[in-house]
């Protein structure tokens, strides 16, 4: 399917409101609420348009597979510093709608922060671009960058100017026997230190802590922090990435975003801990996690569930009057008869 084939199969369907269901490599099917209407395949739509290593940006087609880019990026020693999750099929439009980051996000930051520009195909049949190939060209009200876990309630992406980073000179990564709230200490602690943590993964009573830069900071880290050496890392990180580690294993699973010191939320089946204490993992059908997460000042996910489960209890956290009305409003501006992946963010869209 080409960028013609796109803008006439929106404009039909907006013509006879009929709701399309914009699928890539279908790596996140699981992800969010209502998979409903039309598949509308866009994964055929792919290749790397450019590539410039010097200075630090790539561009890709929405259905080019994360996989592809990657290997382009890693013959010149580069990468994407958010380590999005491949899933297998992942595309790089369905990395940005979704909006998933890696382990390394805690040291690098999220997939919004590496969106420079993107293409954009909006629910009236229009195509539009948004931003640029660095980031001064980003300048007002950034569309690129709201786009990105928007799951393709606003639009097909067609287009993606990321920022890529140079690969670390050294990396290593340290073991440390500690229960949960030990290891939330720990990571707060050392979070203040100038300390070259890129990674952390608690579970089971073992803290997993990478460490990356230059050679000398990186040794220098190893000495303060001590911790025992590991094997097989690389193949525990991309377990974690992949979340092929047995820690995200079970048919329901909740994702909790918190301050990186909150306190243990009394909730049963922790998984795991992520990104210095602020992102953990809860198994089970836990009626209580939303008000213990806003208790704690963050909130929850149910990142994965039957249907009947993502359609009674919702995925995401509940908006406030203000933003649902904001969020509404955006909706109305880019699809206007609401045909682009009804309800997959929000029942109200």
């Amino acid at each position: 399917m080409d960028l013609q084939d796109m803008v006439e199969a929106i404009r039909a369907a907006q013509a006879t409101r009929t709701p399309l269901r914009i699928r890539g490599g279908g790596s996140k099917d699981f992800y969010g609420a209502s998979l409903a209407g039309e598949v509308l395949d866009v994964g055929g739509y792919r290749g790397i348009v450019a590539y410039e290593p010097t200075e630090l940006y790539i561009t890709a087609k929405g259905g080019t597979p994360l996989a592809e880019v990657e290997a382009a990026l890693a013959e010149r020693g580069q990468m994407l510093a958010f380590e999005p999750p491949r899933l297998g099929t992942a595309t790089v439009g369905g990395c940005v709608a979704a909006g998933l980051s890696g382990p390394r996000r805690m040291q690098a930051g999220g997939v919004r922060d590496f969106v420079l520009g993107v293409g954009l195909i909006d629910g009236w049949g229009e195509m539009l671009r948004f931003g640029g190939q660095v980031m001064k060209n980003v300048a007002g009200y950034d569309v690129s960058r709201f786009l990105a876990g928007s799951l393709g309630t606003l639009g097909v992406l067609t287009e993606v100017t990321l920022k890529v980073l140079p690969r670390p000179v050294a990396e290593t990564t340290r073991l440390f026997e500690c229960s949960a709230e030990e290891s939330v200490h720990w990571l707060n602690r050392w979070g203040g230190q100038p300390v070259p943590i890129s990674a952390s993964f608690w579970h089971g009573g073992q803290l997993w802590v990478r460490l990356s830069g230059a050679a000398s900071a990186v040794e220098a880290a190893v000495q303060r922090l001590g911790g025992s050496p590991t094997v097989d890392a690389e193949k525990h990180w991309e377990s974690v990435r992949e979340q092929t580690h047995p820690a995200f294993a079970g048919p329901i699973l909740w994702r909790l975003a918190l301050p990186s010191s909150a306190a243990d939320p009394g909730l049963d089946d922790l998984r795991a801990i992520e990104w210095g204490g602020a992102l953990r993992w809860y198994a089970g059908d836990l009626a209580a996690i939303r008000g213990a997460a806003a208790r704690l000042g963050g909130h929850a996910v149910l990142y994965r569930a039957p249907e009947s489960l993502r359609l009674r209890e919702g995925c995401f956290t509940d908006l406030n009057p203000a933003l649902l009305a904001l969020h509404r409003r955006l909706k109305k501006a880019f699809d206007p008869q609401g045909i682009l992946n009804p309800g997959r963010l929000y029942a109200e869209f």
